[in-house]
């Protein structure tokens, strides 16, 4: 046991004993104090006193044997990023996936038995979470203030009550958040989930909580926002409660998201990136910005850039399927809407089902495909039908083209390329979401015709019909992001084609680069606190 011995001073006439005591010694807790004189430790004037509240006069002598500390806790070896500290209190980097101090689920490896083996005078502080006076969940990182003394571990405790200290987290959400807002919705414990938060009245046990948030950048088809928040009362998973609530769940929270939203990160993706509190007790005012660690960056550029999505364009004869066949030998998914537009037209295909019953099945074969000379006859003379044909095949092109980049794209893909001729006389360039890089094929006329005549057998009316449902080759190159030159020979083109997926690679990572570099700018120069 320690003991304190100890003559009342003036000032100190009159005070209660316990305050007494634990002025005299500010690191050991006032509740060791309090159980120590409950024990019969506490003499005064030699007489045993067992009220924590007893009122000594001056000049008289007391005495205190201090029973040892409750606190049963093991310091143990980890890592722990100090980011401030001085004899009273630390500002600490705490990583995502540990946890603060132990309870039944986790009984090692937390926060605070990290930091006894750095900072034995916790050990004087009582309980299962010395110096605790606020916590971030398990899988949250960031800026948490830990009190090393029992002087510092009240003034901190209230300053939380009283909402003095302001804390504010980075959130990587799901969806396109407003550009700022609050939330009010009272917090409180799920009606059937006990382990869980929900939004919930007060008249049913729901505490008052008030989260507000501002947004700092997006994803370019608004399916991510990076959002700052501040919290302006501390109730357990507020931010993750409240944000669900508003239909915009924390990519990878497991608690609160659903499965398609949990899949987009490793862990719930919040940060603690800002706190300012006045020192309790030097009166200086403290404020730290912490980055997020790398899992935040890395999610922000998966959601971002997940699939190169290439479109390769160009009018007859030009050589779109000899650079989309270039693609697919470098083992890239290619699409042909020529070839679905075959599959649609044959024997049972959607489309040759809808030619049969137009005109009796007139543009069918007998064996119920699409008879194309027989539909291009009746195309030329009937534009109605034309135009109406025109619009189912598109749509049902549209479909499976739109299929096709979203199963690349679950399955891993970094580029896919669709060959569409038609692409921007279908106006996709404009409806589809995210766009595609739009690559055109450029050939001289003589030349595209010369080779249609030769590897076609192409007349050169017909030509000049399919020439004349597109856009001029000038407009259409005019209109896509890149060209490819397909006027001299086979070597040259492949060598072109080369040197295009060279540009297309630059551009991938020149725009995760570009990311990047905005991200650390923000990091480095947040904007005020919200």
């Amino acid at each position: 046991m320690n003991r304190i011995e100890h003559i009342v001073e003036p000032n100190e006439d009159g005070e209660r004993l316990d305050r007494i005591f634990s002025c005299i010694q500010p690191d050991i807790s006032r509740a060791r104090v309090q159980r120590s004189i409950r024990a019969g430790n506490a003499l005064v004037d030699g007489n045993v006193v067992t009220m924590p509240d007893f009122r000594p006069r001056k000049g008289q002598a007391l005495c205190l044997d201090l029973q040892e500390s409750t606190n049963r806790l093991k310091p143990e070896t980890g890592e722990i990023c100090i980011v401030y500290q001085d004899k009273d209190l630390l500002v600490c980097n705490k990583a995502a996936g540990l946890t603060v101090h132990p309870c039944p689920s986790c009984t090692e490896q937390t926060l605070v038995q990290r930091l006894l083996s750095h900072f034995p005078q916790m050990l004087h502080l009582d309980g299962e979470r010395p110096g605790i006076v606020h916590r971030l969940d398990k899988d949250t990182s960031g800026l948490m203030v830990v009190a090393l003394s029992e002087a510092a571990r009240l003034a901190l405790s209230n300053a939380f009550a009283s909402r003095e200290v302001e804390k504010e987290y980075l959130a990587l959400v799901e969806g396109l958040a407003p550009e700022k807002g609050e939330c009010c919705a009272p917090v409180g414990r799920h009606t059937s989930r006990k382990t869980q938060m929900a939004v919930v009245p007060e008249t049913r046990g729901g505490k008052k909580a008030q989260t507000r948030w501002k947004r700092l950048w997006h994803t370019p088809d608004g399916s991510a926002s990076l959002l700052s928040v501040r919290i302006l009362t501390g109730r357990t998973h507020q931010i993750r409660v409240h944000m669900a609530h508003l239909g915009h769940p924390l990519l990878g929270d497991a608690t609160y998201a659903p499965s398609s939203v949990r899949a987009k990160a490793p862990r719930q993706m919040l940060h603690a990136w800002r706190l300012r509190f006045v020192h309790p007790l030097t009166g200086e005012q403290l404020d730290f910005t912490i980055p997020p660690p790398d899992d935040f960056p890395k999610t922000i550029l998966g959601i971002s850039y997940k699939m190169q999505r290439i479109v390769i364009t160009g009018n007859p004869g030009s050589g779109k399927s000899a650079l989309r066949e270039f693609m697919a030998k470098r083992q890239i998914p290619v699409f042909s809407a020529d070839e679905d537009v075959a599959a649609l037209y044959a024997s049972g295909g959607e489309a040759s089902a809808w030619l049969a019953e137009m005109r009796g099945g007139a543009a069918l074969a007998p064996d119920g495909s699409v008879d194309k000379n027989a539909l291009m006859k009746i195309m030329k003379s009937d534009g109605m039908l034309r135009s109406e044909l025109e619009c189912v095949v598109h749509g049902l092109v549209r479909r499976d083209l739109e299929l096709f980049f979203e199963n690349q794209e679950a399955s891993g893909a970094v580029m896919a390329v669709a060959e569409v001729p038609l692409y921007f006389e279908c106006g996709w360039d404009k409806s589809l979401t995210p766009p595609p890089v739009s690559i055109g094929v450029a050939c001289p006329r003589e030349t595209r015709w010369q080779r249609l005549a030769e590897h076609r057998k192409w007349n050169n009316e017909k030509m000049a019909m399919l020439e004349s449902w597109q856009w001029p080759e000038e407009r259409k190159l005019g209109a896509c992001n890149l060209c490819v030159d397909n006027g001299g020979s086979r070597a040259e083109f492949e060598e072109q084609a080369q040197n295009l997926l060279e540009i297309l690679a630059s551009r991938r990572s020149e725009a995760a680069d570009a990311l990047l570099k905005h991200l650390e700018k923000l990091w480095k120069n947040p904007p005020p606190l919200i």
